[in-house]
């Protein structure tokens, strides 16, 4: 293929592919030879058989695809009562025999317009969201969880060329864990900016993002540290979501490895400043791809803590299935080494329909108004990609 219109042709193969950010650009996986769809049932064996630890490999050996939120309850044996499912399924990696690196500086004309049937309706109001709120408040009163986040969906009804959605959000919101998968019964578009989980050999790191200021044109990224710095509604939800994912990132270490590397900075993006911090760890010999996800996984930024009492309080509000939020998605090699992100500021796009889940956290000086609003800031900059 010709690199300089390689999305344009790719796009006319009609075949499956995945795009991924990269350090220097982006990588593009694709000529599967493999797909592997996860249930309850085989999700074990399949973390088992990744777990190959070879020492020499090729650039294609891994596996690259996402573990959905529900699927990943399962693994760790926290039930889900019974929700209004979807037939999406629970998870899906893939085995390519082909990568090519990208530039950072995508480029694709699409064929046909992207056509938008219906606006964005939001699954839960401000009314409704002001109950589960006082509900969380509650429950965070009796010491029965500290921090817990309240999942809202915006959907619409529409035909779209996910790849000319990517590449025009790349313009717009370049996200650290930005990736595409263009499947022929489904697409993810997704700007994450947080990585869960880096394994290098025996090193593992983790970059738990918590607190979110909306921009104007005051702000800059120094008066955002400032902001997050004095404010102690941010602070106690970073401090709390840190110690969470230490604690996470302990059990799988040796003791005395884990560490913050970067504590309480900024990052900035289209809409939005967020606080960051980066643990990182020297595993424990023995330790499994399985036990790092069961660690891992869901990642506690996006749940609340602390983790199983949290998401068994999310389970038993939540009416609908959360599908890909809050999943992870990323790779896997046959060495052992992986890299995933957490499934925020996604779009799933599946039958014609444009789903858009986000979450804010509700500490015990949150304010209900604040974070549903918070919620909209989030998913501003993929409503946008429909306007």
């Amino acid at each position: 293929m010709n690199k300089t219109n390689i999305l344009d042709q790719i796009s006319l193969l009609n075949k499956p592919y995945i795009i991924y950010r990269s350090k220097k650009g982006f990588t593009l996986y694709t000529n599967f030879s493999k797909k592997i769809i996860l249930t309850k049932k085989n999700i074990t064996s399949f973390l088992k058989k990744t777990n190959q630890k070879q020492k020499k490999i090729k650039k294609t050996d891994l596996y690259v695809g996402f573990f959905g939120y529900e699927i990943l309850n399962d693994l760790i044996k926290v039930k889900i009562p019974k929700q209004k499912k979807t037939d999406f399924p629970k998870g899906i990696f893939y085995k390519p025999e082909k990568i090519i690196n990208l530039s950072e500086n995508l480029k694709y004309k699409p064929e046909k317009s992207n056509k938008i049937d219906t606006k964005f309706k939001i699954n839960i109001d401000r009314k409704n969201y002001n109950k589960i709120f006082n509900k969380f408040k509650n429950k965070i009163k009796k010491g029965e969880t500290y921090q817990i986040k309240i999942c809202t969906k915006y959907r619409n009804k529409s035909k779209i060329d996910p790849l000319d959605y990517f590449c025009r959000l790349t313009k717009t919101n370049l996200a650290p864990e930005a990736f595409l998968i263009k499947d022929k019964e489904y697409s993810i578009i997704s700007c994450s900016p947080e990585t869960l989980i880096i394994k290098k050999g025996n090193s593992i790191s983790t970059k738990p993002i918590a607190g979110t200021l909306k921009k104007n044109s005051k702000l800059n990224k120094n008066k955002a540290l400032n902001y997050f710095r004095k404010n102690i509604k941010e602070t106690k939800e970073h401090n709390m979501i840190v110690d969470m994912e230490r604690n996470d990132l302990s059990r799988i270490c040796l003791p005395g490895t884990v560490k913050i590397i970067k504590e309480k900075i900024v990052e900035e993006y289209k809409d939005l400043y967020h606080y960051v911090s980066l643990i990182n760890g020297k595993l424990k010999t023995n330790i499994q791809i399985i036990d790092i996800i069961k660690s891992m996984m869901p990642g506690g930024s996006v749940i609340g803590c602390p983790k199983i009492s949290t998401l068994n309080l999310l389970n038993q509000q939540e009416k609908e299935e959360r599908n890909i939020y809050t999943g992870s998605f990323g790779y896997i090699k046959f060495n052992g080494d992986m890299k995933f992100n957490i499934i925020i500021r996604s779009i799933l796009y599946y039958k014609n329909i444009s789903e858009i889940s986000v979450a804010s956290g509700v500490v015990i000086d949150s304010n209900p108004k604040n974070e549903f609003n918070e919620n909209f800031i989030k998913a501003k900059a993929l409503i946008d990609l429909y306007k």
